[in-house]
């Protein structure tokens, strides 16, 4: 039997803009997808995963055409009995499709005895994300692979395979709370819509996605300067640009609204939008407590992330 793990994301700057260019910031979340591989005569996937009702339905087709490509960039032949749990829920907008293409990446190579490197299990992941998000940016199978808080910056040629720019970003730890709307989001069809978008109105976008890529470096610069109330207004001011590219929702953003009230210093939508899930600011337990409570209290599904160190 082979084993493998993936970590869940929370991107904290410039979702969908990271596709063209911009660069990202985006942090693993300690929560992890485990995944168990054993040989067998067909592919059969067990998912014990808890999370979002109808999201691991809804997502079949996408996963076993994932696990098609893992195996066949892995010249794996046989058939396959792979079980995914962990602690990671299958959320919209957590990584949640990423952590499983790692974790599975990594369970075959053990269960085949593949010396492959974390690089090399991130290429795979990459290839298998194409068939959740036809053009990802490759920043959640990143995260998912290396852990921890990451500058990611890729080709501004949204079907080249040039390989990104990551750094570790080195930040003193601080809480957030991440919460999920219960939206199921076809991250593929998102996607495909911010570029149908920005192709009709190529002038306004480049206007946004300027403006993108200057948050991305005031944020990089006040992260690693503990500076948090910069940071926070910076995720609302990201927010807002992701409101004027049609990637939030209703739901979104009175989620926004519901943790700024309750004191957050910073909230905005993480992930392709549209459903899934928002993230909010919250430095101190206390404070993370109290946000938290105020989601649970409207039914809201939550975990509590901790984001930043070394």
């Amino acid at each position: 039997m082979g084993v493998g793990h993936g970590f869940g994301k929370a991107i904290l700057f410039n979702e969908h803009f990271v596709v063209y260019g911009v660069p990202a910031i985006a942090s693993a979340v300690n929560y992890r997808t485990a995944a168990r591989v054993d040989r067998s005569d067909k592919d059969v996937l067990e998912d014990r995963r808890k999370g979002t009702a109808g999201y691991s339905q809804s997502k079949m087709a996408q996963q076993m055409e994932a696990i098609s490509i893992i195996k066949r960039e892995l010249s794996v032949k046989d058939g396959l009995h792979i079980v995914l749990e962990g602690d990671l829920p299958a959320f919209s907008g957590i990584g949640a499709s990423a952590a499983n293409s790692v974790a599975i990446a990594r369970a075959i190579a053990d269960e085949y005895k593949l010396d492959l490197s974390d690089a090399a299990i991130n290429r795979v992941a990459y290839r298998a994300e194409k068939a959740f998000a036809g053009t990802p940016s490759g920043v959640d199978n990143t995260a998912a692979t290396y852990g921890g808080l990451i500058w990611f910056r890729r080709s501004a040629d949204p079907m080249s395979d040039e390989p990104p720019f990551v750094e570790k970003i080195r930040a003193k730890p601080f809480e957030m709370v991440l919460a999920n709307s219960g939206v199921v989001a076809d991250t593929k069809r998102v996607i495909e819509g911010v570029r149908e978008r920005r192709e009709r109105n190529r002038k306004a976008y480049d206007e946004i996605f300027s403006r993108a890529e200057s948050i991305a470096h005031e944020a990089r610069k006040a992260l690693e300067g503990n500076d948090l109330k910069k940071v926070g207004k910076l995720m609302n001011e990201d927010h807002g640009l992701l409101q004027r590219i049609d990637v939030s929702s209703d739901v979104l953003d009175r989620m926004v609204e519901l943790a700024l009230d309750v004191g957050a210093i910073g909230a905005k939508l993480t992930g392709g939008g549209v459903g899934g899930c928002m993230i909010a600011l919250t430095p101190g337990k206390e404070l993370q407590k109290k946000v938290e409570d105020a989601f649970r209290i409207s039914g809201f599904e939550t975990l509590e992330i901790t984001v930043g160190g070394v």
